[in-house]
């Protein structure tokens, strides 16, 4: 696709084809998302490490490069968004997608479990960290008019990820072994990345959707676009948005990490437990679109606050009447809120803050779901630790979830204009 064709995408206008960049990014988020499935992983490079290599390792080490995963990742993200803007959300996509796949294909030739700290590890997450927010980016651009919804649909796929590449994987390591199925993985996500990121691109400054015109903002608040990352880091609104989608992303999942092991503490049989994690997993999908479409029509304050509360009321069922029916309502409704979390957070940078800078701004917001995601389960574990029990864990949540709804009232609010805008 030709620079001069900013106008339409992919041969569509640019209203259809806006849409065509949503399922792109739905897409390479999918491609992306496979970091999810890391489970099934867990067993056979046990068994590859201890039985082919003769080395002892345990299934807690075999985890850790997950959590490495995660925290490149998020540590990525702030470091990207001034380069998407300079080279373009194409050539970053693709990067992003090629040292994605290159941590996958390096890994198949781990002949030890640091070797995956490092190349499955900080390899494929800073790839992961590059290419996830450019998705993001052009859809919140593309969609100044529903911008939660496009975005939610675009990161819905990074949610879904598990759900399909889970069972693949399956079905690659059972027929060609773990390390082969490294390579197959690390192979198409190159090919995907590059493939589907050509036609990605911003539309030009000033455009606007057919009709549709932004609301005016009210006197002392700031017009569309005006935010520079500096600018929002001094706003009382970023600090709220922070602290929220930390919260929000902290108390999912100290929840959700322990899904399985809940659910057989309250006499759930461990097949149907791990069945049910995977039902869990489709309502974080679709808790993305959900919550961002909610966030479209009803503010960001008013959605993070319907959050915290569907999140108090489960922990607080779950924790007093603990049951098979409340549990799996109660985890439905958790897994779907911290979905919805990763629309709520994005289209909120985009309304609050402007779409100008909001590679490097959403970067920048997006270092609280990183923290959530390292703390949650370590904090989860520790109190099981010291209650001796997974349902000690949903006080906690409870509590936090009351907090959040507290900062999102008083701080979760249209900022007022930058100092000498």
């Amino acid at each position: 696709m030709s620079e001069n064709t900013t106008e339409t995408i992919m041969g569509m206008e640019p209203e259809k084809g806006r849409w065509a960049l949503v399922l792109l990014g739905l897409v390479i988020n999918l491609c992306l998302g496979t970091i999810y499935s890391w489970s099934v992983f867990v067993g056979p490079l046990t068994t590859y490490f201890t039985s082919d290599l003769k080395q002892a390792v345990t299934a807690s080490e075999i985890l850790l490069p997950f959590s490495v995963f995660l925290a490149f990742f998020a540590i990525a993200m702030p470091f990207t968004g001034k380069y998407i803007e300079q080279y373009g959300p194409r050539n970053i996509t693709i990067v992003g997608g090629i040292l994605t796949g290159l941590g996958w294909l390096l890994a198949s030739f781990a002949t030890s479990v640091p070797m995956l700290y490092i190349m499955y590890g900080i390899v494929g997450g800073i790839g992961v960290g590059i290419a996830y927010g450019v998705p993001v980016a052009v859809a919140a651009r593309w969609f100044p008019d529903r911008r939660g919804l496009a975005v939610g649909l675009t990161v819905l796929g990074f949610g879904f990820s598990a759900f399909f590449t889970a069972n693949i994987a399956g079905w690659l390591i059972s027929a060609y072994g773990v390390m082969s199925t490294f390579r197959i993985f690390g192979i198409a996500f190159v090919i995907l990345t590059i493939v589907l990121a050509m036609p990605l691109k911003f539309p030009k400054a000033g455009w606007t959707p057919r009709g549709w015109k932004p609301a005016a903002p009210a006197p002392g608040q700031a017009a569309t676009c005006e935010f520079r990352r500096d600018q929002m880091l001094r706003s009382p609104s970023f600090i709220g948005l922070w602290l929220c989608y930390f919260i929000g992303c902290l108390a999912g999942l100290m929840a959700i990490s322990i899904a399985k092991p809940v659910g057989t503490d309250i006499g759930i049989e461990a097949g149907l437990a791990v069945m049910l994690v995977g039902v869990f997993a489709v309502f974080n999908g679709f808790g993305r679109p959900v919550f961002g479409a909610i966030t479209d029509m009803f503010s960001p304050r008013n959605s993070a606050m319907l959050s915290f509360v569907l999140i108090g009321g489960a922990s607080l069922i779950l924790w007093q009447f603990p049951g098979e029916l409340v549990y799996i309502i109660a985890f439905v409704i958790l897994w779907g809120c911290l979905g919805g979390w990763l629309a709520i957070a994005p289209a909120s940078t985009g309304c609050y803050f402007g779409t100008a800078d909001y590679p490097r701004c959403y970067g920048v917001v997006f270092l609280a779901y990183g923290a959530g995601a390292i703390a949650g389960p370590q904090l989860a574990g520790f109190i099981k630790t010291t209650t001796g029990s997974y349902l000690g864990v949903f006080p906690y949540v409870l509590a936090l979830a009351l907090i959040g709804l507290v900062i999102a009232w008083g701080l979760l609010k249209p900022p007022q204009a930058p100092a000498g805008e």
